[in-house]
């Protein structure tokens, strides 16, 4: 008799194979005070790990495949930058000698304080960072500890079997890749994790979130994971097997097809013409971008700049970064997106620095923190500015509220080009300005913000959880978190309909962008422009070549005015029919 386990599927397309059980039991960290004489022998026994754990992680990375997206060696690479970190390594030794703790000890108490920092953050991405700060740690009390029991144990043995574990790290995720795993399941993590990220952009079909599954399953058990819906099938009988192997030959025939659009345009079957970008965080992204034929970057995240670093950035680097970026895309669009940073992504070097306050999200950051610290902000200001003399270059503000706001971050720009104008630097004329519409208040008031932009560009991440005062990443109440909230589209339809009515641009960053089971449901609400990550672009781009708009607006309009949640999944179900294999 079969069974099926639900989690929550991450990376699409189908994997059968044998189940490895990848079991690590929880560490037992010792905790006993060191002698004085054998204080220093202590840090230096911190120190030999860490040197070990970073040559393991380098080693690792000399595993991945030539041609494999940038973002898979960034993960690796941030986890040897947390190693270099005097977080991670300065001030367990301050504490070794301070309270004379063995290593072990001290370790654990500074993943402590690091840990809680991170669970104070509102933002779901950062939020998760925390997992990469016990990947790295945990690597470090393994050799502490020197417990080979709690080791990877990845070799080619696995080629062809489906990986169970409690959670994964980046450098699992390569490993598995070099080593042939067909898939994987977790236990623990979400869609926005970095091992979920890892096996979107490897292709690898993967299932996170799907609790206890290593109490069900057996080592060596045959079972089916179903990346995109999330679905887990063991004991099935042959003819689920048939049907299964029966998509896993439509998902190899699928990916065929989607090569071939590379160099086509996204033209819906009634002839609009619409628009597909690439949100990207670091330079490395670009071939990504590339590869995907994409019309250009619609979000360029600039966080990256100032993260793992004692101070911030000067203007000279960041004009450095962003001029690289605009020249690599020879000619290509980019939307450059001033930094979110503050209360619950804090960085050092920021002026008056306060204590994280009860809820960060609705805090001092990003547009908030750049209008209090313009000494921050202008030199960012100037760089991007700088940057458009090198090819088209648009400014975005995120997390815009009031109009007042807006007025001010346009006078800085303003500032900003007339110091340029009087040092003889160069920049492009009229770089267009647009805002981030993330929070309620600015969906709600999206036209009298279009009357004063040149674009503006939809954040569903944040609107989402504004709107239905969710945190996603909370398994306690993830279950709420709904794109398809009537109140969720019904915002989404009044800041296009206030875009088009003022003449401006629109587009749409957030993960509802790259949801092919969206798709359809946007391009009837009017949108035009979308901007995703780089690896499901040509997917999203075989369901717009497949749809007419004008079938669509009775549909979609309906979906607003729907309020069950069943109703709007019906509709929606309906306008994909044709779409979704």
């Amino acid at each position: 008799m079969s069974i099926s386990l639900s989690g929550v599927g991450v990376s699409r397309g189908v994997a059968i194979g044998k189940v490895h059980l990848l079991q690590r039991g929880q560490l037992e960290i010792p905790e006993y005070v060191v002698p004085p004489k054998f204080v220093e022998e202590e840090v230096a026994r911190l120190e030999s790990a860490i040197r070990t754990a970073r040559a393991q992680l380098k080693a690792i990375r000399k595993h991945i495949p030539a041609g494999t997206p940038a973002d898979i060696s960034s993960f690796i690479d941030a986890h040897l930058l947390m190693l270099e970190d005097g977080m991670l390594s300065d001030e367990p030794i301050k504490l070794i000698r301070s309270q004379q703790c063995n290593a072990e000890w001290a370790l654990k108490q500074q993943r402590d304080s690091v840990v809680a920092i991170f669970d104070e953050m509102e933002d779901p991405y950062l939020r998760t960072r925390r997992d990469d700060v016990d990947h790295v740690i945990n690597r470090v009390q393994l050799l502490l500890l020197d417990e080979s029991s709690h080791s990877t144990d990845l070799d080619s043995r696995l080629k062809g079997c489906i990986l169970v574990a409690d959670d994964l790290t980046p450098a699992d995720t390569v490993l598995m890749q070099h080593y042939g795993v067909a898939g994987f399941v977790t236990e623990f993590g979400g869609p926005t994790s970095h091992t979920s990220i890892l096996a979107r952009s490897l292709g690898v079909p993967a299932i996170v979130g799907l609790r206890n599954a290593r109490r069900y399953l057996a080592d060596n058990e045959e079972v089916i994971i179903d990346g995109r819906a999330g679905h887990l099938v063991a004991g099935a009988d042959e003819a689920i097997l048939r049907h299964y192997r029966r998509r896993q030959r439509e998902e190899k025939q699928r990916i065929r097809e989607l090569k071939q659009l590379k160099d086509k345009p996204a033209i819906t079957l009634d002839g609009k013409t619409i628009r597909l970008h690439a949100n990207i965080e670091l330079p490395e992204d670009i071939p990504a971008v590339k590869k995907a034929a994409a019309d250009g970057v619609g979000l360029y995240r600039t966080e990256f700049l100032y993260m793992n670093r004692a101070d911030t950035p000067g203007e000279e680097e960041q004009y450095r970064a962003y001029r690289h970026v605009v020249k690599s895309l020879k000619g290509a669009p980019i939307t450059i997106r001033t930094f979110d940073l503050g209360a619950d992504k804090q960085v050092d070097g920021i002026t008056d620095r306060k204590p994280l306050g009860s809820n960060p999200a609705l805090g001092l950051r990003a547009v908030r923190l750049c209008l209090r610290d313009t000494a921050l902000f202008m030199p960012q200001l100037r760089a991007i500015l700088r940057a458009s003399a090198h090819g088209p270059v648009r400014i975005m503000i995120p997390m815009l509220s009031n109009l007042t706001e807006l007025h001010q971050v346009k006078q800085l720009i303003d500032e900003a080009r007339l110091e340029l104008d009087r040092q003889g630097l160069a920049y492009a004329d009229n770089v267009p300005i647009g805002g981030m519409i993330e929070i309620p208040a600015a969906a709600i008031a999206a036209n009298h913000f279009a009357r004063h932009l040149d674009f503006l560009s939809i954040g569903t991440n944040d609107l989402i959880q504004y709107t239905l005062a969710i945190d996603r990443i909370d398994d306690e109440v993830n279950y709420l978190y709904d794109p398809v909230h009537p109140s969720v589209l019904h915002l989404i339809h009044i800041t296009i309909r206030a875009a088009d009515k003022a003449g401006i641009p629109v587009s749409m960053c957030g993960e509802m962008a790259g949801d092919p089971r969206l798709t359809r449901l946007l391009l009837g609400l009017g949108l035009r422009e979308f901007s995703m990550h780089p690896s499901v672009l040509l997917e999203i781009k075989r369901i717009i070549n497949n749809s007419d708009t004008r079938l669509l607006l009775k549909p979609a309009r309906r979906t607003v005015n729907s309020a069950r949640k069943s109703d709007v999944e019906k509709i929606i179900a309906k306008m994909n029919l044709d779409a979704l294999d």
